[in-house]
């Protein structure tokens, strides 16, 4: 018998809401909402939501979405109801477009990540859907990343020994890019605490600064997260220092490269770093394992794998750099 297809409503036909992986061959793994909806089998989506009537159009006629709609109050008085709606809308629409889905009823928001720019508001999403009963999940998709949920397990099991240090590279917004490193932190080294702040750097959200920083993680563990220049190229990437090798994850998690210890055979009684080697990552495979958790969650009562209160916590941490942070050099001479 086929299993029951949940309906969905998009809000916000951009990059991640399906345009990502409408440059890729059909047959390759998503990395979008309506491409992981459509991969999954399970779902339906019947209806997207954007104000650029040309982009609405052809997102439409590419996914195959019968119903396309200017903005969410359209929704509400069409009287339409779905089982899940993904937000993929601007950050800074989040907020509104939130408390219009809410106003929706659906069983499940698939929220890109921030939830919010603002701590409250983030509060009073999470308190309103609890008070109906509607589940958030909130796209930090390293916690659907095979290879993510793999260290995290080796770490537990002491497989590297004792942890040393955490050094880290984004760019593009502390809220954005920024708390997906952070949330990551989190899943391997429980709460992180601030220890420095650094000097605000505006490389792409007029509102969201990249913001270099240094915290510490779960066993007094030193972390280091630098920054380049979102101008210039992408970057997301971490290296863990461990008692015995180095583990680094590159290009967002796409590539993996393992260095373990070895001893000197050339200077007696050194232990030196390998050159180790490069594996292919898993992160292709997080989108799939999202919407695989919506299904999961909603008809056998699965746990999410991040929810809005998860969420909320990597938020409040970010608000707290935001905060604490060094001016811009354009702020001082502004003053």
């Amino acid at each position: 018998m086929p299993a029951e297809k949940l309906t969905v409503l998009i809000v916000g036909c951009g990059n991640i809401a399906g345009r990502f992986d409408e440059r890729r061959s059909a047959d390759a793994l998503p990395y979008t909402h309506a491409g992981a909806y459509r991969y999954d089998g399970r779902f339906l989506v019947q209806a997207c939501v954007e104000p650029d009537r040309q982009r609405r159009q052809a997102f439409q006629q590419y996914w195959g979405i019968a119903q396309g709609f200017t903005q969410l109050s359209d929704v509400l008085g069409a009287g339409k109801h779905y089982d899940v709606i993904s937000i993929c809308s601007p950050s800074a629409a989040h907020f509104q477009d939130l408390q219009l889905a809410i106003k929706l009823r659906p069983r499940l928001i698939f929220c890109e990540k921030p939830v919010t720019y603002s701590v409250a508001e983030t509060e009073r999403i999470i308190a309103d859907c609890e008070s109906l009963s509607i589940l958030l999940m909130v796209n930090y998709t390293r916690a659907w990343d095979p290879a993510c949920r793999s260290l995290q397990a080796d770490y537990a099991a002491g497989k590297w020994g004792a942890l040393r240090s955490v050094m880290g590279l984004y760019n593009k917004g502390i809220f954005n890019n920024g708390s997906h490193m952070l949330d990551l932190l989190s899943m391997l080294l429980g709460e992180l605490h601030l220890q420095y702040a650094g000097r605000t750097v505006y490389d792409f959200f007029a509102d969201d600064p990249t913001i270099p920083v240094v915290l510490e993680g779960g066993n007094s563990v030193p972390i280091h997260l630098a920054i380049s220049h979102a101008a210039d190229y992408a970057v997301f990437e971490l290296q863990w220092v461990f008692e015995q090798g180095i583990v680094l994850m590159e290009a967002g998690g796409f590539n993996w490269r393992v260095r373990g210890v070895e001893d000197n055979q050339e200077m007696a009684g050194y232990r030196i770093v390998q050159k180790g080697h490069f594996q292919a990552g898993e992160y292709e495979q997080a989108m799939l394992r999202a919407v695989d958790n919506i299904y999961r969650a909603l008809m056998a009562g699965e746990a999410l794998a991040k929810s809005g209160r998860d969420a909320l916590q990597v938020q409040r941490l970010c608000a707290q750099i935001r905060q604490s942070a060094l001016p811009s050099q354009g702020d001082i001479q502004d003053l």
